[in-house]
Parts: C-alpha cells; sequence; structure tokens
C-alpha cells in the first residue's frame, strides 16, 4: 500500500482530516479574538452610552434591583388603573373607512378635482389602512404604487368613491394580499417594468369620460419625480388644498375615542410612574433609565412608544433633547418628559415637567435658585391654563397661543418663549392646525 492518504471526497463547506495548515489554526485563533474584543467593546459602549431616543424594549434583568424595582413599581401602578382609558378605543371599521373615502370624493367635487392620488404613507393609511413600512419593509423604492380616488356620479345625484390602485405589475398580487378596507375586490391597474407608469394611468381608461385634461390633486407627501411624471404623461398636478385638506382634519367620535384613549394612557403611565418617586424614583437615576421605564410601562398596556424624550434641568431648556442620556436625577432635579404612543394607528404626544417629591412641602428652605425654577414653572403653568380657557367653538387656534404668550411676555420671558403652543393631532403625532399668534385660518370646532 503506497504511502498516500486515501482519497477523500469533499462536501462543500467541510474539511478534510489533516486539510487544516499551521498558519490557518493560528489565523483562526487571531479572528476568533478579535470577534471577542469586539463583543466586548460594543457591550461597553451599550452600557456607557444608550441610544438617546431609543424605543426599542430593553431588559432591565441585568441592571441595578433598585431600577428592577422602579420599573416593576411603574408597571404595577399603572396595571391598578385598570387601564380604564381603553374603554373609548373602538377600532375602525371597513364601513369608517368607506365613509372617509366618500368624503373625500365629495371635497374633489367641491374643488373642481378629478382624483386625489396618494402613494403609501399617512394619508394612503388613513384611507386604506397601509403604511409605507407596510408596503415596503425596505425603504421607499423608485416603482410607484398609487392610490386613485375618483368620485362617482349616480343618476340619484349621490357621489361615492371609486378607487383604483397603479401597481407594478409583479406587485399586484401582493397588493391584493394587503387586506384593505373595501367591501368588494380591488381594482387594480398594472404597469410592466418597461412601461411608462404615469402614462399606463392616463390610457387606462379610468379618465375617458372626461372631456378635460384630468386634473390631479396630490397629498402633500407624494414624491417629486412622482408628481413631475403625472405632469409629463399629461395629467394637471395641483397641491393639497381646501376641502380635500379638511377631510382628514375633522375627527369622527370613534377617531377622537382613540385618540382619548391613547393620550389619556399616555398622560395616565407618567403619573402612576411618577407615584414611584416615594419609593423607587430614586436620585442618581439617568435620563436614559427613566425612559426605558416609561416605554415598558406604556406597552405593558399595549401601547406603543414611538418617542420619548426625559431631560434634566438645563437639557430641558432645548425641548427637542440632542443629549447623550447620562444626566443624574438630584434631589433638586426638574424633569421633562415628551413622549408620545400609537394605539390603533393614532398618535399621543403628551408633555410634562415636575419634580419628583423629594422637596419639603414648604418652599421656605430651599434655595434661592430652587425658588426662582419653581417661580418660572408657576408662570408657565399660568400660561398653560389661560391657553386652555381659549379652547371654545369658533375660537382661532391663534387665540390659544396668543393668551399663553402674554402671560409670558408679562413676565418678561417673550423672548424665551421660540416655539409654538400647541399643534393638532391624528394618525401622525403632529399635524394641522398649529397654535401660533398668526394661525387665524384654523378654528376650534366641536
Amino acid at each position: 500500500m503506497s504511502g498516500k492518504q486515501p482519497y477523500l471526497p469533499v462536501v462543500h463547506g467541510e474539511e478534510r482530516p489533516g486539510d487544516r495548515r499551521p498558519w490557518q489554526a493560528k489565523r483562526a485563533k487571531q479572528v476568533l479574538f478579535s470577534s471577542l474584543l469586539l463583543l466586548i467593546v460594543y457591550s461597553l459602549l451599550l452600557k456607557f452610552f444608550p441610544g438617546r431616543h431609543s424605543v426599542n424594549q430593553v431588559d432591565l434583568s441585568s441592571k441595578s434591583s433598585r431600577l428592577q424595582e422602579f420599573q416593576q413599581c411603574s408597571i404595577q401602578n399603572f396595571q391598578d388603573t385598570g387601564h380604564y382609558f381603553l374603554e373609548t378605543a373602538i377600532p375602525i371599521s371597513v364601513a369608517d373607512f368607506e365613509e372617509r373615502r366618500d368624503r373625500l370624493a365629495h371635497a374633489l367635487v367641491v374643488e373642481d378635482a378629478d382624483a386625489f392620488v396618494v402613494e403609501p404613507g399617512y394619508t394612503f393609511k388613513y384611507y386604506a389602512n397601509v403604511s409605507q413600512p407596510e408596503w415596503e419593509v425596505w425603504e421607499p423604492e423608485e416603482r410607484p404604487f398609487l392610490m386613485v380616488v375618483q368620485p362617482h356620479h349616480h343618476p340619484s345625484g349621490q357621489i361615492t368613491a371609486k378607487t383604483s390602485f397603479l401597481s407594478p405589475s409583479f406587485e399586484a398580487e401582493r397588493a391584493r394580499l394587503l387586506n384593505m378596507p373595501f367591501v368588494e375586490e380591488i381594482d387594480i391597474i398594472p404597469w410592466e417594468e418597461h412601461w411608462n407608469p404615469y402614462s399606463t394611468l392616463k390610457e387606462s381608461g379610468i379618465f375617458s369620460s372626461l372631456n378635460r385634461t384630468p386634473r390631479l390633486m396630490v397629498d402633500e407627501e407624494m414624491r417629486d419625480f412622482i408628481q413631475r411624471g403625472l405632469g409629463s404623461a399629461g395629467f394637471e398636478v395641483v397641491g393639497l388644498a381646501g376641502d380635500v385638506e379638511r377631510v382628514r382634519q375633522i375627527k369622527t367620535d370613534r377617531e377622537i375615542g382613540i385618540l382619548r384613549a391613547v393620550n389619556t394612557g399616555t398622560v395616565e403611565a407618567v403619573r402612576q410612574m411618577r407615584k414611584c418617586a416615594l419609593t423607587c424614583l430614586y436620585p442618581g437615576l439617568t435620563e436614559s433609565e427613566i425612559a426605558t421605564v416609561l416605554d415598558n410601562t406604556l406597552r405593558s398596556a399595549g401601547l406603543e412608544p414611538f418617542f420619548d424624550i426625559v431631560l434634566f434641568d438645563e437639557n430641558a431648556a432645548n425641548p427637542h433633547g440632542g443629549t447623550d442620556g447620562l444626566k443624574v436625577l438630584e434631589p433638586t432635579t426638574f424633569v421633562l418628559i415628551d413622549v408620545g404612543a400609537h394605539l390603533m394607528g393614532y398618535s399621543s404626544d403628551i408633555c410634562r415637567t415636575f419634580f419628583p417629591p423629594f422637596l419639603p412641602r414648604s418652599h421656605a428652605n430651599t434655595s434661592a435658585e430652587l425658588q426662582d425654577k419653581l417661580r418660572v414653572w408657576d408662570i408657565v403653568f399660568e400660561a398653560q391654563t389661560k391657553s386652555m380657557q381659549q379652547f371654545k367653538v369658533n375660537e382661532t387656534a391663534a387665540s390659544v397661543d396668543i393668551a399663553a404668550r402674554k402671560v409670558i411676555t408679562d413676565a418678561g420671558y417673550g423672548d424665551a418663549f421660540t416655539h409654538r403652543v400647541g399643534h393638532g393631532i391624528g394618525i401622525k403625532g403632529q399635524v394641522l392646525v398649529s397654535s401660533y399668534p398668526t394661525s387665524l385660518t384654523s378654528q376650534c370646532s366641536t
């Protein structure tokens, strides 16, 4: 028998015995050591530099027992409320979506538009329950997928919505699988990869009854290249305005019920967490740690936080943060919390500023610096109260802002009041209307 090794068949990805050379073994050890070192460094970075506004669920089991007790206290307090606020939250039904599109059709007639065109985003979510990430989980791509809503005139004079979808041909079945809220099967206008999608829409026949150039009103979120593509295909393209814009602004009773639930629930979560100050909300906590506890408290009731800003003292002077989240809570620390969560597709956005109850009931023994902080807090509270008193039917949004701004200005802090008093809320956390001194076109309504 020869001294040669017998032939061993090699399966892809395997090594034969004796194949590994000494230098390969050394190289493997170096790679393993480097990988372990990277993992250690990464772990340390996460420990000392946590994400400032991360709303990913964080496990506190490896943290101090006192921090775990704080979270348990917060969640238990929140659960003890019975989550009463959820009683007003009733999911949006298919009939509700149909009614929205019919209101849109009426608005299009008022605005002399032949169709409303929108791509996946907040407005698409409002009319057909599909957001941009739900359509494209990766990123917005170059292939247009558009919803086209037209007013349909019945012989009786009734106006209802007729909805079509311009879709890449290979995505048509996926569009159907989205289970959008329609009673009947959706109408899809497919376009092939080598076609012009906008010309395909123009030649589809859905505008054949018109005796003029089709006038399309496009959503404010519509990307520029799609608007230009529609224009180059022969459509008249106009921006979102008038009654069409107001369809989303005016909330139904069911929408108000969900908004009340998610916003009341978010406020309640902050209140119940703050109650832990008597036992667990202790000096030494960081901004990021409090944000994590609040996020997990919200999740315990089925609310999903999408932003959470916790700021202490001078950091709170920059309302939207930008710091590293490492500032430490002290007995005289001002705490600002600005947080939003989602429920049934609707948003909360609430802000609270407070001292944890580490202070004596009387301010007499506090320092001059702390007394000044409390004085400013009282001024802001008065401004907030005055602005809320202006929420009356047919009052302008400007009057709400002016009432607060007068209190702040009279107290000598007018130059520091650099932002609006408030904004509308809905599917997005911030929508029109806005309360600023010149917002005269927006009115309060029932």
